[in-house]
């Protein structure tokens, strides 16, 4: 079976990757500009409607507010993992078009309630993009570049996004626009570039992992392996997948699992600053939360994709995303006990470089593994894909929820020293989780990645 796929996995990247990559690489950098810049506006969003942190519900409505688009996409990844077994390419454009009115509809809310539905909203779509995009370019990428393709479409363009809208909301401030008008814009600005690829969404071609293993389509098959490849390839044998889902559960469960887990982990630690960095980071350490935002990005986390974009294919996901989350775990650590030392003078820039550096690691390792969806995508076969890439998808965006309600609670609570000790913790846990239950994928066909060519010759 995996020959058939071969002239895929072999294929010299090529303008058919190119256009594939920007076209499912922009709405990552959609969910990028949506997920962060909820963080840089939040106390403009808080000020307006009154709530303050002597509020009764200051953490409560700080938490819907940060992490309702999270919930969205949780239960978004969900639905759209189900539905992509009756078509990868079937649902690709209606999930940027819910991102596309969530975003729109965030400049006419009138309440913090109204906020958190339409927050919500355009959370579906984010989660339903998460399921779908990887997907889409790992089924069509070949073996050598599938890792730099990911790390660039789903972790450099996170940061894209992230950095742009910093850069509008600095840009607004500059020509002083008026509060309440500045956060509108930046959070309803999302719909441009999401808007931008539903046209390029609905023209890119259905998977050939799809058509031939779920479909049982051979003539599919070979008319998107020539579009693909330039190839003539003639398929003469069944290529659909006549085992049930539990076979390939009961062979990579613990796999699946571990993916899971890993994203989880990821994103408690993650989110905690893309959703409070900007203020509660920010504030602490006297920077405004775009140019905390501006700098993070530019400084560190787009230097870190560049270094995954370099390593991933060559070192490999495993190694890359151990030592990311030890840099990670490192960092948070370090900041945290400068933070709570009273034997030395503060220097705001030399906290802002220890806090940063997690930034780094998180880019150079799990953000651009974990966290781009590569793990779902290699370690299941073509049938449950989707069901376990949406189960990877919902966990790390489980993880973000839960971090939007309990690090504004840690932090009030507890202090930001302890809050982000915390996070040091869970990164190295995270670490460890990875180096023993993780197995490398560089370089290798999605048919062997996720053993599903040795369960189909075991069946013949």
């Amino acid at each position: 079976m995996k020959d058939i796929f071969k002239p895929l996995d072999e294929k010299k990247f090529s303008f058919f990757h190119l256009k594939s990559l920007v076209t499912t690489g922009m709405g990552v950098f959609t969910d990028g500009y949506d997920l962060s810049s909820i963080g840089i506006v939040l106390l403009l969003v808080l000020g307006e409607f009154g709530i303050t942190p002597k509020s009764p519900d200051y953490v409560t409505l700080t938490g819907a507010i940060s992490g309702s688009a999270l919930i969205g996409a949780a239960i978004g990844a969900i639905i759209f993992g189900f539905l992509s077994n009756m078509g990868r390419k079937k649902f690709y454009g209606l999930d940027v078009t819910l991102m596309t009115v969530g975003a729109l509809l965030q400049a006419f809310v009138t309440s913090p309630t109204e906020l958190i539905l339409v927050r919500f909203l355009l959370g579906v779509g984010v989660g339903a993009d998460y399921v779908l995009s990887p997907m889409i370019m790992a089924e069509h990428a070949n073996a050598k570049d599938r890792g730099k393709a990911i790390a660039l479409g789903f972790g450099l363009f996170w940061g894209f996004g992230a950095t742009l809208a910093a850069a509008l909301y600095l840009g607004l401030q500059a020509l002083h626009f008026p509060p309440d008008l500045v956060w509108r814009i930046v959070l309803a600005a999302g719909a441009v570039p999401s808007a931008a690829v539903i046209y390029l969404r609905r023209k890119i071609p259905e998977t050939a992992r799809f058509l031939g293993r779920i479909r049982g389509d051979t003539q599919g098959v070979e008319r998107v392996i020539k579009e693909v490849t330039g190839e003539e390839v003639k398929v003469k044998q069944d290529l659909k997948d006549n085992n049930g889902w539990t076979t390939y559960f009961a062979q990579n469960w613990k796999l699946f699992i571990s993916a899971c887990l890993l994203w989880f982990l990821f994103d408690i630690v993650a989110y905690s600053g893309i959703l409070f960095g900007p203020s509660l980071i920010a504030q602490s350490l006297g920077v405004s939360p775009a140019v905390f935002q501006f700098l993070i990005e530019g400084a560190f986390t787009i230097p870190g994709g560049l270094v995954a974009l370099s390593l991933i294919d060559r070192v490999g996901r495993r190694p890359l995303q151990v030592i990311g989350f030890v840099i990670m775990a490192i960092s948070l650590i370090s900041f945290a006990l400068y933070r709570n030392s009273s034997g030395m003078a503060f220097s705001p820039s030399l906290a802002f470089i220890l806090y940063g550096l997690q930034n780094f690691g998180s880019q150079a390792g799990p953000g651009s593994v974990s966290a781009s969806g590569i793990l779902g995508v290699e370690l299941a076969p073509t049938k449950i894909r989707g069901f376990v890439q949406s189960l990877t998808v919902a966990s790390g965006r489980l993880g973000a929820a839960l971090t939007a309600f309990v690090f504004p609670a840690l932090f009030k609570e507890y202090g930001e020293a302890f809050s982000v000790a915390f996070l040091s913790v869970v990164a190295i846990v995270a670490a460890v989780l990875t180096y023993l239950s993780i197995p490398e994928t560089k370089g290798r066909g999605l048919e062997e990645t996720s053993g599903e060519s040795l369960v189909s010759e075991r069946a013949v």
